[in-house]
């Protein structure tokens, strides 16, 4: 069958799975990762032929699909910051609102002329990376307790050529630097509540990674952990900046005030949830 019919077969069986409404989308994401191609390709040579070998990886990859799977973990890539990276079942899929996070620290990273940052809970590596490739005179360090997140992320700075400009750590939160001071702590950390598993999308229930999401019975436990060490760690005048979930406002507001924190500012994402927290060591 030409690529034209293939597209035309895998929208079809992917309008019988969980996301109806995205089967054309997804059906071309997934035969264009296939064959190597850009969309202006499948338009000019749409009567071409699928190759016996590529038919079978697009049924398997359909099949992936029809189960609730993400696209980035079937095609093992995601976008960034406007960076590639690779991903796996081992660390989050980067989404849009932490690119709030980023712009935050930028944004404070220009009164300083040679900025340490710390990455706390990197995964895929998502936030040092764009971090090392906007700030070139920054020293970043990026943490994480998962082997398999490091790995991924020394991947993925190598792949965006700033493997030099990042230290990688394994261990838990800032345990790894203790001792060192930093001009500014960011994080993605855990944020969901246990009892909030069943609201979540399949695509993340059931492929990202726990460790990542969850973080007690409020989602506050890794708040209550980090805040402080983050507080120990930065120099005087030193920021923390930090993602937080829907609803939890009030509540980081409070343990970043009771570690000694001040200036509190949050960024709300596009749509107007508060979404990065802020603050200063003074």
């Amino acid at each position: 069958m030409t690529l034209k019919n293939w597209l035309e077969q895998g929208e079809a069986r992917l309008r019988q799975g969980p996301h109806p409404e995205r089967a054309r989308l997804d059906a071309e994401v997934l035969l264009l990762h296939l064959i190597g191609r850009d969309r202006a390709f499948l338009i000019a040579h749409s009567s071409d032929l699928l190759t016996a070998e590529c038919t079978l990886r697009y049924y398997a990859m359909i099949d992936r699909r029809l189960t609730a799977e993400p696209i980035q973990y079937i095609v093992g890539e995601a976008e960034f910051y406007g960076l590639p990276f690779r991903v796996n079942r081992d660390v989050l899929i980067p989404r849009p609102e932490t690119e709030h996070s980023v712009e935050k620290v930028l944004e404070l990273a220009r009164e300083l002329e040679n900025p340490r940052i710390v990455d706390v809970g990197t995964g895929s590596g998502a936030i040092a990376v764009a971090l090392a490739a906007h700030l070139p005179s920054a020293a970043i360090t990026a943490t994480d307790i998962s082997p398999a997140a490091l790995a991924l992320a020394r991947e993925n700075a190598a792949a965006n050529t700033v493997s030099e400009r990042i230290r990688f750590l394994a261990g838990d939160l800032l345990a790894p630097v203790a001792g060192e001071q930093f001009d500014v702590v960011v994080s993605n950390p855990p944020y969901v509540a246990e009892t909030d598993n069943m609201g979540l999308s399949a695509e993340v229930r059931d492929f990202e990674p726990w460790q990542a999401l969850f973080a007690g019975a409020d989602g506050l436990a890794i708040y209550r952990r980090l805040i402080p060490q983050a507080f120990n760690v930065l120099v005087p005048g030193g920021s923390i900046v930090l993602e937080i979930g829907y609803g939890q406002q009030e509540a980081v507001a409070e343990l970043l005030a009771q570690a000694g924190f001040s200036d509190l500012a949050f960024t709300p994402d596009l749509q107007g949830i508060p979404r990065v927290a802020s603050a200063r060591r003074l």
